[in-house]
């Protein structure tokens, strides 16, 4: 397929030398870019640098002859698929706001007839100013986008809001617009996350490996394809997805409570590994070792199973999918677990299987259903987070993609 294609607007603001870091992260994900730079941003990182790292010219100046005859900043702009301002100082916010087309950048942008993104980045009291506040209150009316900018320590020594956001964060926002659709509209997607931690006292508690990286994925890959999306997490490091309503967790016990509020859903995942056991008392005092035979014994009491309530409480209309880590047996073992808890879909992989485990950005899963199974090849946990979805908006769940 043919790329989407990136404008990149660079200003001339510090955080300038970020836009190297989003560019190639961009690139990587395979996207095109073409970058427009400001003068003023080229005091701060050469063109050359941007040329390097997205293999095409770097666009500054309107009346530039160097490249094959067209209007540039009308071809550029009918290019993109997505145009981009990072960072945004407060002059290009005003002129934008203002319809002003003095330069490459800001004559490209009233060209441009796609999505428009903004990050902000610039000293607090300009940002904050009543100026800069309307002329982003414009821009917003007019349907461009603008991810926020944080707080922190700014270069001119200031502490407050102004930072350009974090990479990630912008790169996340610039997947959303990219690849947002409706093939979810409407639908209410409950998801949970993560390990759940099951206290033995106030210091210790017993937990598992897992990250929480493949129901975010799911996250965020339901929100892109228009869901309300209802994200249970256990305690994970992982940044919210955009547009994704976060309830953080902690224990099994927590889970299931939050998740029996939420069973209006349409689509039910769970993929959290959940404890299926809890300590039968909690110390209040932290266990000291002499207080404590050689040999610890620690009685366990069962935890709701979350999956399976949920299941046995479901409407006709409404879908439930499992996930199920194994480490042998892997088929028989998912067929049962979605005979047993009576799912519509169970989602299972090898522990031992290369790419499959737990922390790792890849999956191997075979997808397991009452009218038949299907492997699928190793792949990232977010193109698998989409496999997924696709299946669970199917008609039938035993159907494969076409």
């Amino acid at each position: 397929m043919d790329k989407k294609v990136i404008v990149l607007g660079v200003t001339g603001g510090i955080a300038a030398y970020k836009s190297a870091q989003l560019a190639s992260n961009l690139i990587k994900k395979g996207y095109a870019i073409h970058v427009i730079m400001t003068r003023n941003a080229t005091e701060f990182i050469t063109p050359l640098t941007l040329e390097v790292l997205t293999k095409n010219k770097v666009a500054v100046d309107t009346f530039d002859r160097n490249f094959d005859y067209n209007v540039n900043h009308v071809s550029l702009a009918k290019k993109a698929d997505l145009f981009v301002v990072v960072p945004a100082t407060a002059n290009i916010i005003a002129k934008f706001a203002a319809g002003i087309a003095d330069d490459m950048l800001t004559t490209s942008y009233l060209a441009n007839k796609s999505p428009t993104l903004i990050a902000p980045a610039m000293n607090t009291a300009m940002l904050e100013h009543v100026a800069t506040r309307r002329n982003i209150g414009t821009l917003r009316s007019d349907g461009v986008h603008f991810i926020e900018s944080s707080a922190g320590l700014l270069a001119c020594g200031d502490v407050g809001a102004g930072r350009l956001a974090d990479v990630s964060d912008i790169e996340e926002r610039i997947d959303y617009l990219l690849n947002a659709s409706c093939e979810l509209a409407g639908k209410k997607v409950v998801i949970t996350a993560g390990p759940t931690q099951e206290a033995l006292d106030p210091v210790r508690f017993l937990s598992n490996h897992s990250s929480g990286k493949m129901g975010y994925a799911l996250a965020r890959a339901a929100s892109n394809m228009g869901a309300n999306v209802i994200l249970i997490s256990g305690h994970t490091n992982l940044k919210s997805p955009c547009f994704v309503k976060k309830y953080p967790v902690t224990s099994a016990a927590d889970m299931y409570t939050c998740a029996m509020e939420h069973l209006d859903y349409d689509y039910f995942i769970a993929a959290a590994a959940v404890s299926d056991y809890r300590p039968s008392s909690v110390s209040n005092q932290k266990l000291k070792k002499q207080d404590l035979a050689d040999e610890l014994k620690i009685a366990l009491t069962q935890n709701e199973d979350i999956v399976a309530t949920v299941a046995i409480k479901k409407k006709a209309d409404q879908k439930v999918i499992a996930f199920a880590m194994e480490t042998d047996n892997l088929v028989e073992n998912a067929m049962l677990k979605l005979v047993k808890k009576q799912v519509d879909l169970v989602v299972a992989n090898d522990l031992y299987e290369a790419g499959a485990g737990f922390q790792g950005d890849t999956n191997k899963v075979t997808l397991v259903t009452k009218n038949g199974n299907e492997e699928l090849p190793l792949m990232s946990k977010d193109e698998l987070a989409v496999r997924v979805l696709k299946r669970m908006g199917g008609n039938e769940f035993g159907e494969t993609d076409r």
